[in-house]
């Protein structure tokens, strides 16, 4: 009987012991994350886009594998195309100021459950939605996904979370319409702008196309400035006007209560290694980035058209301001790990630098 007592008495005490364990334990934890309020507090006080990329150590340095992506088109894939290297995937942007949230898909299905997400671009846009699909695909691989294409929209469902993420092709956002001289770049007209109503989030991008020259490359034969038809113009006067018919069209038709609107900011190329004092260069071989925190060639002027614009705006649009930082990632293309092998200096290899576009994208949508 004495036996039993004492048994008794250790296993409370035991017992005991073990609450008390296990509500410290607890107690860490919860003074170690940080409260919501206070994450959200942290990152809007913060330049997210000024800091440094830094070595990560982690054995999960990238977020997805390309080969097990359903969504991924090869011509981002630089793995499959034989790129020796993977020192670029081990790069980690670190604001100065601030540490970014991780990524999760799981979290971020469940916080945008029943919503819709659209990209509206050119094919940077692509890189960026390929991108964010596959981050989320790898946190939910069992999860049922439909994919399909449909002219200027592909659409990407995670249909147990009501889920939806689409991408709208339009390089110029302003309209390309069929005349009698031909096609033509109408600066003062968007009525591809219906299929963007009713999104949860917009993320718009411009820029690349508008420097292409010849109608094969960029799509038209003239331009329509007003009443005026012109067979070519400054380039970034026709950006200019361009992008302020779109921001008319938004702050005319955006409702900032219920849709987020974002501004995909201006996607350096790495063609002139003049650009970083090395003037006999291009991305190809590039294996590591700058080191910053500036790079040693001035901003794109087109930065300066988008910063203009998007002040004299009404609503709201809040600027991914992505240029610097990608920058400094003269190593993060695909170069010549390409499906045509050639040069690849504009677009982004996957996974990669576009990934760290998102995980911005995820930080801004949390603030």
């Amino acid at each position: 009987m004495g036996f039993n007592i004492y048994t008794l008495i250790l296993l409370s005490l035991f017992s005991l012991t073990l609450l008390v364990s296990m509500h410290q334990v607890s107690a860490t934890k919860s003074h170690n994350a940080p409260h919501p309020s206070k994450r959200r507090k942290e990152l809007t006080s913060c330049n997210l886009f000024y800091g440094s990329w830094v070595i990560d150590s982690s054995s999960s340095y990238t977020l997805y594998d390309s080969s097990s992506c359903p969504f991924l088109e090869s011509q981002f894939d630089c793995l499959k195309f034989g790129r020796p290297d993977n020192q670029y995937l081990r790069y980690s942007w670190k604001p100065n100021s601030c540490s970014l949230p991780r990524f999760n898909g799981e979290d971020f299905l469940n916080k945008w459950k029943g919503k819709k997400i659209m990209f509206v671009g050119d094919s940077l846009s692509l890189n960026m939605w390929e991108s964010l699909a596959c981050m989320i695909h790898a946190s939910v691989p069992n999860a049922t996904t439909s994919f399909s294409k449909k002219d200027s929209i592909s659409t990407v469902i995670f249909q147990d979370y009501g889920v939806t993420i689409q991408l709208y092709r339009t390089p110029y956002l302003v309209d390309i319409i069929d005349e009698d001289v031909g096609k033509v770049l109408k600066l003062d007209s968007i009525k591809a702008g219906n299929a963007w109503l009713g999104m949860d989030v917009l993320i718009f991008n411009s820029w690349h196309w508008w420097v292409h020259n010849g109608p094969a490359s960029q799509g038209w034969d003239y331009i329509r400035d007003g009443p005026n038809l012109v067979r070519n113009m400054d380039r970034l006067d026709a950006f200019y006007k361009g992008l302020t018919t779109w921001a008319n069209w938004v702050d005319a038709n955006v409702d900032p209560t219920k849709t987020k609107v974002f501004f995909q900011g201006i996607s350096p190329t790495h063609y002139q290694g003049e650009d970083w004092n090395e003037p006999k260069k291009t991305c190809s071989g590039e294996v590591e980035p700058l080191p910053g925190p500036t790079y040693p060639a001035a901003l794109p002027p087109a930065t300066d058209v988008v910063n203009k614009v998007l002040k004299n705006m009404k609503k709201q649009v809040y600027l991914l301001d992505i240029t610097l930082l990608s920058e400094l990632r003269k190593d993060a293309h695909p170069s010549v790990y390409t499906k045509d092998h050639g040069i690849d200096c504009s677009h982004w290899c996957l996974p990669g630098l576009p990934d760290t576009w998102n995980i911005l994208l995820n930080a801004a949508l949390i603030m």
